[in-house]
């Protein structure tokens, strides 16, 4: 260490100047901190910025619109931190095929072609065929000489059917290999991630039993993609054992395999991040700061030309400012339908919140296409002539994605066939007035999973009243749509309800339970964080007695008692009371909470959204534009909600469609809502059927699936109300298309009766054990499902 601190302003200065950066000064570099650290980051950002101007894109950073399709989870290695794989054992519990159907791949395709995604990525294992004789058995029925033969015909047929373009990352490839695969994609990539042999030699290490990960192998395939004239991906992973010395020479040699060949066209520079269930599950996640110098070490030794790539998902919006003052110019891979299936725990951040993000750091976003730019702008040399064609379709003149109108999602598309407003004895559609189109069940159901938008109201209230096998292929498909968008974990948020209806300002001598005071507000936020709690859901409208002011008070006590607890606060029927009764208007209501203290707003407070139902069976209930103008303010002023549909009462299938069409309707103007939850009526026999002798369960499993298949790309989560179905009916629902089962409900240890589920409360045991029967992982999450280590 004395060598470093004495050699290291030398290593600055000299890159300073731009002077070529090897190994032994590159692992100098790696132990920056302190004032070097931040010399060696405005070093890395004007190298960057040079870069960036000679290429005609100052302060520009980009990023790829892409759907993640997971071919198969299947793989050869071992190595010691993925949770990307499973065993064939595994997937047979799971019921998830040996590879993905062509079927499954184009409806994945197909969603995110609809959202304006321009890059599907296929991710797999490594040659699971060599280990499995259940993949050699799937691929010789089904005529494919290989995993990789397969890979190369999914991605021909994406292009074909949905004009995506496939980036491929099936592991390891030899040169042949990835000549033949070039034709069906621009593009290509495989992680080097470090050239440390002991890692790969030693028993005990991360790589250990991993004969793909064997580092010579792996820049072997780097040297071949590039003789194949490929553009290739390729990067280092941070925090799995690897020395800095491990880090500067991994670096050393993606650079000169480049400086060879010219076609490694972007270095992903990715933290480590621990997983549950895995060898390396207490292992500590990457070093900011280590992280932070390495992405700079990066851009150092790479130079200006080259494309350093972070994945945002992988740190705190925080922590994208050291990133991009390290040099970072690029985001990746960031999708608005399926989840990072590698690193589940960590959800892509909106494209929206990204762009505005990078804004703040003085950049714009832009999109880009698989290829980066200089690949596609000399695209003769770099791209297979098969498809030039379709890349510079999709391409502006300098390389980039071509600007286009923003992609239709499934909330604005037209509706060509509304169904007819319903009667006030109605309670059914004709059954199979969708499928009189001539559509098959099997094929109706088919198109809902690949294109929801394409269907009418006619046709997702047919589904709604599936039955015997059709629902049992409704249910499956929504359940696949399910695994391959959001991913296989079961979530569920520590929380406690406290129902502001029982405020009081003062209590007499001899209160009701349920009633409380501000005090008692500060020791229930108290005693929730103390039980676990990272939530606490807060709604009911006070008592016309109290002062309105009590809204924003509440939220107050709350937030000072506990500055980290999550406040999920108000719905729009108390925030419009808060409005009117206060004098303060909706916007200023919502500011005045938002500034006490609130974090997101229930979206409940509503049955079904037609006036016709609040009349008959919740005259009490806010009318529902209100309804809607309250929401949609919520949303606008920076607020996420929830949104649910009550079941079961007098509303017809027709009303359910038109509810979660104007839920898509909201979402697509202001994409507030985070998850849906259909809560049914809560009678012994479920409420009342939509298809008279059809059993509750089967009712419910309709509904979910419905709301997962017609939601899917715009309203990622469907929560599971528990409370109102029990866990055994919970678990069929999961396995229907949810993915949530909500809160934990904690009665706490403090006014236990304040909240308007008291006396119900799910152990987080119960619901691990839940998920462990249907053997999907389980996941402690925080309001915005962000995943909590246990």
């Amino acid at each position: 260490m004395d060598r470093i601190d004495s050699d290291i302003e030398t290593v600055l200065d000299a890159a300073a100047r731009g002077e070529r950066v090897e190994a032994d000064e590159a692992e100098i570099l790696l132990h920056a901190r302190g004032d070097r650290l931040e010399r060696l980051l405005v070093i890395a950002s004007q190298t960057r910025d040079a870069g960036a101007a000679a290429s005609g894109r100052p302060d520009v950073i980009t990023y790829s619109r892409k759907v993640f399709i997971p071919l198969t989870t299947l793989c050869r290695d071992r190595c010691h931190y993925c949770i990307f794989v499973d065993t064939p054992g595994q997937l047979r519990t799971l019921h998830k095929p040996v590879y993905m159907t062509s079927e499954q791949v184009l409806s994945v395709a197909r969603q995110g072609a609809a959202l304006g995604c321009k890059e599907a990525l296929l991710t797999l294992g490594d040659r699971p065929e060599e280990r499995w004789p259940e993949a050699r058995a799937w691929l010789d029925e089904h005529g494919y000489a290989s995993t990789l033969d397969y890979v190369g015909a999914m991605a021909r047929l994406i292009t074909a059917e949905t004009g995506l373009l496939a980036h491929l990352n099936p592991g390891v490839m030899s040169h042949d290999e990835l000549v033949a695969l070039r034709p069906t994609a621009p593009s290509m990539g495989m992680m080097l991630e470090t050239t440390s042999r002991r890692l790969f030699e030693e028993p005990g290490q991360v790589h250990y039993g991993s004969p793909d990960k064997d580092p010579a192998v792996r820049l072997a395939v780097i040297e071949d993609a590039g003789r194949a004239r490929i553009p290739f991906t390729t990067g280092v992973l941070i925090g799995i054992g690897e020395t800095a010395h491990d880090r500067a020479e991994s670096l050393v040699a993606i650079r000169d395999a480049h400086q060879r060949h010219g076609h490694v066209q972007e270095v992903i520079v990715q933290n480590f991040r621990a997983k549950d269930h895995t060898a390396m599950r207490a292992a500590a996640d990457a070093e900011t700061l280590e992280y932070v110098a390495a992405v700079a070490v990066a851009r150092v030794v790479m130079g200006p030309d080259m494309r350093i790539q972070v994945p945002p998902n992988l740190s705190d919006p925080t922590e994208l400012e050291l990133l991009v003052r390290a040099g970072a110019d690029d985001w990746g891979g960031v999708s608005p339908l399926t989840a990072d299936h590698v690193n589940p725990e960590r959800p892509w951040p909106h494209l929206d919140d990204l762009a505005a993000r990078t804004a703040e750091l003085g950049f714009e976003l832009r999109e880009r296409l698989t290829a980066q730019p200089p690949y596609v702008v000399s695209a003769e040399e770099w791209i297979d002539e098969g498809l030039r064609p379709q890349v510079l379709s999709l391409a502006a003149p300098d390389g980039l994605a071509a600007v286009t109108p923003a992609a239709a999602s499934p909330a604005a598309s037209a509706n060509p066939h509304p169904m007819p407003e319903p009667s006030s004895d109605s309670r059914t559609i004709d059954v199979g007035s969708g499928m009189k189109r001539g559509l098959a069940a099997k094929a109706l159901i088919e198109r809902a999973a690949a294109s929801p938008a394409s269907l009418d109201d006619a046709e997702w209230g047919s589904l709604l009243l599936a039955a015997g096998e059709d629902l049992d292929a409704l249910a499956a498909t929504a359940d696949d749509v399910r695994r391959y968008t959001v991913g296989e974990a079961v979530t569920l948020v520590v929380n406690r309800n406290l129902t502001s209806t029982g405020f009081r300002a003062a209590l007499g001598s001899d209160p009701d339970p349920a009633t409380f005071t501000l005090d008692d507000v500060t020791a229930i936020a108290m005693d929730a964080a103390a039980l676990g709690a990272t939530e606490l859901c807060v709604q009911g409208r006070l008592p016309a007695s109290e002062d309105p002011s009590a809204y924003v008070e509440i939220v107050r006590a709350a937030r000072a008692a506990d500055p980290a607890l999550h406040l999920h606060a108000y719905r729009p029927q108390d925030v419009w009371d808060l409005a009117d009764r206060g004098g303060l208007g909706l916007d200023a209501a919502l500011g005045a909470l938002r500034d006490a203290g609130v974090n997101t707003v229930p979206g409940t407070g509503v049955k079904v959204l037609s006036e016709r139902v609040r009349r008959l069976v919740a005259p009490g209930d806010l009318e529902i534009d209100r309804w809607i103008e309250g929401i949609t303010a919520a949303h606008r002023a920076g607020f996420r909600s929830t949104s649910v549909l009550f079941y079961g009462h007098v509303e017809t299938a027709a009303e359910r469609i038109a509810h979660l069409r104007e839920l898509l309707r909201i979402q697509a103007d202001t994409r507030g809502f985070a998850e849906f939850v259909p809560i049914p009526l809560p009678r012994p026999d479920g409420g009342v059927p939509l298809v008279p002798g059809r059993s509750p369960l089967d009712e419910h499993r309709a509904m979910v699936a419905v709301a997962r298949l017609m939601l899917s790309g715009s309203i990622p989560h469907i929560q599971i109300p528990w409370t109102r179905l029990g866990l055994d009916a919970s678990g069929v629902l999961l396995r229907s298309g949810g993915d949530d089962l909500g809160g934990v409900l904690l009665d706490g240890r403090v006014k236990p009766a304040a909240g308007i589920e008291h006396g119900l409360e799910l152990p987080v045991k119960d619901a691990a054990a839940l998920a462990a029967r249907m053997f999907r992982p389980f996941r402690l999450r925080t309001t915005d499902y962000r995943w909590v280590a246990r």
